[in-house]
């Protein structure tokens, strides 16, 4: 006989986590989580440092890849998405970034009623605490803890400086604030040394209640839809494809790439394409994967001189262990650092055309460039494998990139990953920003503050120094922002390419909706979590 419970939500990340606690408080309705991976039970997850051996696992991470482009030198980008109870809050990179408030204005004048920043604001305010502050922007009271760095470090604090003192722009200790423009250190997911996920902070307190069943390593390949009402879902199991049925409403939170192929798998997409597959189609809604946008990320790395202690040093022997008492004990220690530590946000423009950067900017002029800094830095080519030499990386992303790509099902069977193109730096914008970003970011390296320490530019080098030489550099070299969005973007139905309503509901099937990031029209000017 079949399971029923009154909501299905697909996927345990950070939309599924936070819908969860906040259905199952509001009702006593049952709701069924259904989460592809396994518990989050796991030392490596805990630490904050563990991203970097957590990242290439594939028992924890979807292994998609983006299809090879011209625009990423014939390259496919590694494209990991979490499978894990928690999803990718359970692996990512700790950044707490909840992005410009112009971005939520834009969703609004796009018709997405609800959704300007002064709607939004007060429900980040509601999930948050921050270190017991409390303000007209911040929490205090919030299940989701966000700390600042217990730690500081004398690299860090001078590629603060080389910022300011470059640039003009000021130290911001709070960028989530009423401006994001400055230069700081990053707020983390990060609580007493420890990962703070949105499945320890909102969906295991949750089921205390005791009308959320959490299932784990229970895949959905599937919605069923019966006279364009969702009514169910297929999941896959070890004794083969298991039936749960919704009385009310399934909710798909399965992260933009998964939430896409269950869409396009249950026959609700580009009528076109489905048919081409075999596959019978319930919804023609051509916007199902298109509009996907990801954030591109390129990297410089410094060499420093060799009496300098970077991470790079700290990770190895005998310091190593040092480091991992420390944790145990709670104390500030390299394990509890997040990948990116210190931050910029500016705006392109101030690198003029005879390459000067600019101290005095238009104050109403947005960044448009997020850069990171760390004091340690990563071999060529490898995913987060730290050099050995003591080093430090600048790296950058293009806040608001107008490339457009798109995530599309190759066959009727669930298991074949799909093609995922984000089309990263197709877009001419794109690519000059990319430029500029190389060229500020290696004047950052280079200036006053950091030269006590600074032996050398390690990539690209001074041998990449034309235009295009940069951008080849960018397009041999960048990787993923790992911030997925966009692919059943949020709109009226008059736009045909919408695919769900402000409310979230599927424009076509009933009891039906989406609720994660691939809903949004735009990418964020942020870490999209």
């Amino acid at each position: 006989m079949a399971e029923v419970y009154d909501f299905i939500i697909i996927g345990s990340g950070a939309a599924g986590s936070v819908l969860a606690a906040r259905l199952g408080s509001a009702t006593n309705k049952s709701i069924c989580v259904l989460e592809a991976g396994d518990h989050d039970n796991r030392l490596l997850v805990k630490i904050p440092a563990g991203f970097v051996k957590n990242l290439v696992k594939p028992e924890l991470m979807w292994q998609f890849k983006s299809v090879a482009g011209d625009n990423t030198a014939g390259r496919q980008v590694y494209l990991p998405q979490g499978r894990i109870l928690g999803g990718s809050t359970s692996l990512n990179g700790l950044i707490y970034n909840r992005g410009q408030a112009e971005d939520f204005d834009h969703w609004q004048s796009l018709g997405n009623d609800g959704w300007s920043y002064n709607d939004v604001l007060p429900l980040f305010r509601r999930s948050e605490t921050r270190s017991g502050v409390e303000s007209q922007y911040r929490g205090s009271h919030g299940p989701l803890r966000i700390s600042d760095p217990d730690q500081t470090h004398p690299l860090c604090d001078a590629f603060i400086d080389s910022v300011t003192s470059t640039t003009g722009a000021q130290k911001n200790v709070d960028y989530n604030g009423v401006s994001q423009r400055g230069a700081g250190y990053y707020q983390r997911f990060i609580h007493r040394g420890r990962r703070e996920t949105t499945s320890n902070a909102f969906l295991k307190p949750a089921t205390s209640t005791g009308n959320i069943d959490v299932r784990t390593n229970s895949p959905v390949t599937r919605l069923i839809i019966e006279n364009s009402k969702a009514v169910g879902v297929e999941v896959m199991r070890a004794g083969g494809i298991e039936k749960i049925f919704a009385r009310q409403e399934v909710l798909v939170c399965a992260g933009t790439v998964n939430t896409t192929r269950i869409l396009q798998h249950s026959g609700i997409g580009d009528g076109d394409h489905l048919q081409s597959l075999g596959i019978p189609v319930h919804k023609h809604l051509p916007g199902v994967g298109e509009n996907f946008q990801d954030h591109y990320f390129v990297r410089l790395a410094a060499r420093l001189k060799n009496d300098v202690d970077t991470l790079n040093t700290q990770s190895r022997g005998l310091k190593l262990g040092r480091e991992i008492l420390r944790w145990v004990a709670g104390k500030p220690s390299i394990l509890s650092w997040s990948p990116s530590i210190a931050f910029a946000f500016l705006n392109s423009a101030q690198l003029n055309d005879d390459l000067q950067i600019d101290k005095l900017v238009d104050d109403d002029t947005r960044p448009d460039l997020q850069f990171v800094f760390s004091h340690g830095s990563y071999r060529p080519g490898r995913v987060y494998e730290l050099d050995t030499f003591p080093a430090v990386t600048c790296g950058f992303t293009q806040q608001r990139p107008e490339s457009r790509g798109y995530v599309r099902i190759n066959s009727p069977d669930f298991q074949q990953l799909p093609d995922i193109q984000p089309n990263y730096l197709q877009a001419e914008v794109d690519q000059k920003v990319a430029v500029k970003g190389v060229r500020m970011a290696r004047r950052f390296l280079q200036a006053q503050p950091l030269s006590p320490f600074y032996d050398k530019e390690e990539v690209p080098g001074k041998h990449v120094d034309s235009d295009d030489e940069v951008l080849d550099y960018a397009r041999q070299t960048g990787n993923t922002g790992y911030h997925l969005v966009g692919t059943c973007m949020m709109g009226p139905a008059t736009n045909p390419m919408a695919v769900v309503g402000s409310d979230l509901k599927l424009h076509g099937i009933d009891s039906l909706r989406v609720i994660d990031a691939s809903i949004m029209p735009t990418v964020t000017s942020s870490n999209t979590c």
